[in-house]
């Protein structure tokens, strides 16, 4: 059912049930408003006394009261607190003023309301949308902090924290949950899923529930299964679409799958399904946000344990399902779980990167977060995928390509899952609620709960033939080794680093090492060989060496891909003892944008902008591109080409932007070349009147 016209004599009071609801900030002519709480609609009519008007609301296809996606009501003295309800606010000769109110855990959508007069048939008032309500005790998704509401609800501006556990940078997003048609193509998201195509009615009698919603969404924002919005790709190479990392908020995505057709939008990662489901979650009234777990496992088999396999040569092969990213995104929600008891309410895990299926479809969560935290992986949705997620044991093998044969490197417990990230409320800083997934890395708690789950998922007490034997794992290395950052890390300029390493032993080690580096995506997926190199060394007892390793910038340049990633490895077979890998993974930087604003923001009034770029290299760049986007900003996404320039050179692009709305207000600035893929930046503007 899209949006009816209003009928002529229905008066929605759009600006005063806005204020109320908290939804002024959706552009639309239809009235949307909370559930659980009284709005006002003034329409014609007075031939018949108002005890005798019926009131009926209708959602979906077939609705039905059985279903409760149909009430029908007369007018009472008092609202009802379960059921649908209308009080009289006033009369006047030629129109009826009614105060109508909705049960707390109504069915959210689009409406249809009509009235009746005594014995004729009813007459159609028009069209309204029902949404979630997080302001109201009787809600599910009820949120008493009034703070958290403004960020997890009706902020527009987020920022997603990227890069790797060494080194965290951060990006600006616009959710844009409010533009234009975004939540009429939210709720096309809804209308197109596979449980609504399998069975309509059913599907809209659900949508009371925000773990079904949720669960529903997190399945819909992949084009996995039932094309939905955004086809994901991690090859590094994007030609036939727009980069992952060239996006800069959700409303162009969404509106690109509802132009053409609902086709799957190309291409998204992590960071963008988990900022579309943001988007779409907090357009529906329930509080969302973006998190980011550095060193993030996922564990195809299900066995909590995450193996990595490396060749003689140090090349690090692609050749298991389990991975281990230098970084992964995906959400929170806030609502409570009615299904598992109270103290499973709360944060809620979904996650609409298609990593695995659930239920033969791929979806995951809603998982309570509390239940990641106890181990209490039986519970429903898809707890052991994201426990593993933030606390799988890593196992490194060495793995013979010519006979099969895989021989444990080593083994580590306490890599995976860390600095798990947020946006503040109210502030553009991160948060870290690492502490909120698991106890501290190392604790007796830790292990305790590690153990707790293993067992409940039968890891115990089954005989894995794919682990490592205990002998295997206590092997003790002769030599450590580490490498060392000694430079900048920055696009454009030559990579250096150190090879430390160090003789444990008492007696002389020979040690022959293989290096590589491979340019990689940000799941450490390698792409392309930049460099590789060995050398046969001799440590005296106790002694470390340092080796100095350098990377040319036209080494690297054209190997690289837009995440700015490379895994640089050594493999070193010491001579009598077992085998050690040495590695680490680096992110470079991109040069930096600068935004200035020249005077006053003021509602409006047109303001001028400056963006100014210093291109850092010695060779010129082109196909120069500036995208410009910000909520309340501007409209659409302006794109601005700048000319080609030369090795130093400086460029100032100036446009004008005027804004809409008063307040901080976030421009978000994307710059891109042939050398250097989506530079981006942020401003806060503070818009007055």
């Amino acid at each position: 059912m899209g949006p009816a016209a209003s009928q002529p004599g229905t008066n929605w009071h759009l600006r005063e049930n806005g204020r109320e609801h908290h939804t002024s900030k959706f552009s639309g002519k239809e009235l949307v408003v909370r559930r659980g709480q009284a709005f006002i609609v003034t329409f014609d009519g007075t031939e018949q006394p108002e005890q005798n008007l019926t009131f009926i609301t209708e959602t979906g296809p077939r609705p039905s009261k059985l279903n409760r996606t149909q009430a029908t009501f007369g007018v009472s003295s008092t609202v009802s607190k379960d059921s649908w309800s209308a009080v009289l606010q006033s009369t006047s000769s030629n129109s009826v003023s009614i105060s109508i109110s909705s049960p707390p855990n109504a069915v959210i959508g689009r409406y249809k309301l009509s009235v009746q007069s005594g014995s004729s048939s009813p007459t159609s008032l028009g069209t309204f949308v029902l949404l979630f309500n997080p302001w109201s005790s009787g809600d599910d998704v009820f949120m008493p902090n009034k703070a958290e509401c403004e960020e997890y609800v009706l902020e527009e501006f987020g920022i997603i924290f990227a890069g790797n556990k060494n080194y965290i940078s951060s990006f600006g997003w616009n959710f844009g949950q409010f533009q234009g048609d975004i939540l009429d193509i939210c709720l096309s998201m809804l209308d197109r899923s596979l449980s609504h195509r399998q069975d309509p009615v059913t599907d809209v009698s659900h949508r009371n529930d925000p773990k079904y919603v949720g669960r529903v969404l997190s399945a819909m924002v992949n084009a996995n299964d039932d094309r939905g919005v955004v086809l994901g790709n991690w090859s590094g190479n994007y030609d036939d679409g727009k980069s992952p990392s060239s996006w800069t908020g959700s409303g162009e995505i969404l509106q690109s799958w509802k132009k053409s057709g609902f086709r799957p939008v190309r291409y998204g990662q992590c960071w963008v399904f988990a900022a579309v489901l943001t988007t779409a979650l907090r357009c529906l009234g329930i509080p969302t946000r973006t998190i980011t777990n550095f060193s993030s496992a996922h564990d195809a088999d299900g066995n909590l344990r995450v193996d990595e396999f490396y060749d003689a040569s140090g090349n690090h092969l692609d050749r298991a399902g389990d991975s281990i990213w230098n970084f992964h995104v995906w959400n929170e929600s806030w609502f409570s779980r009615s299904d598992l008891g109270p103290s499973y309410s709360g944060w809620q895990i979904l996650d609409a990167t298609p990593q695995e299926q659930s239920e033969g479809i791929y979806q995951c969560g809603p998982a309570s977060r509390t239940a990641i935290k106890e181990g209490d992986v039986e519970l429903d949705y898809d707890c052991p995928f994201v426990f593993a997620e933030v606390n799988a044991d890593c196992m490194y093998w060495n793995y013979d390509t010519a006979t099969g044969k895989k021989t444990l490197i080593f083994s580590q417990s306490t890599t995976i899952g860390q600095s798990i990230s947020t946006k503040a409320v109210g502030r553009d800083d991160r948060i870290d609620v690492t502490n909120d997934y698991k106890y501290e890395e190392g604790s007796k708690k830790e292990r305790d709960v590690f153990k707790k789950a293993r067992k409940k998922l039968g890891l115990e007490d089954k005989f894995d033939p794919t682990a490592p034997t205990p002998r295997e794992i206590e092997q003790k290395p002769d030599i450590s080794g580490k490498f060392k950052v000694a430079g900048p890390l920055q696009v454009g300029k030559d990579l250096n680093l150190i090879l430390v390493l160090e003789n444990l032993q008492s007696d002389v080690k020979t040690v022959h090492v293989n290096m590589t580096a491979w340019s990689t995506v940000y799941t450490r997926r390698p792409v392309r060989e930049i460099w590789k190199d060995s050398m046969s060394v001799t440590l005296s007892p106790q002694e470390e060496k340092q080796f100095p390793i350098n990377i040319q910038y036209t080494e690297y340049q054209q190997q690289l891909t837009t995440d700015n990633t490379i895994q640089v490895t050594a493999l070193c077979h010491v001579e009598g003892g077992i085998q050690v890998l040495v590695q680490r993974d680096i992110t470079l930087d991109n040069p930096t944008v600068d935004i200035q604003v020249l005077g006053e923001a003021k509602v409006n009034r047109e303001v001028d902008v400056e963006v100014i770029f210093t291109n850092p290299i010695d060779t010129e760049v082109s196909n120069c591109v500036l995208q410009v986007e910000g909520s309340d900003l501007l409209r659409g996404i302006l794109e601005i080409d700048i000319p080609p320039l030369k090795a130093g050179e400086q460029s100032s692009t100036k446009f004008k932007i005027t804004p809409f709305e008063t307040g901080p207000k976030h421009l978000l600035v994307n710059f891109s070349c042939d050398k250097f893929a989506n530079i981006k930046t942020f401003k806060m503007i503070n818009v007055v009147d």
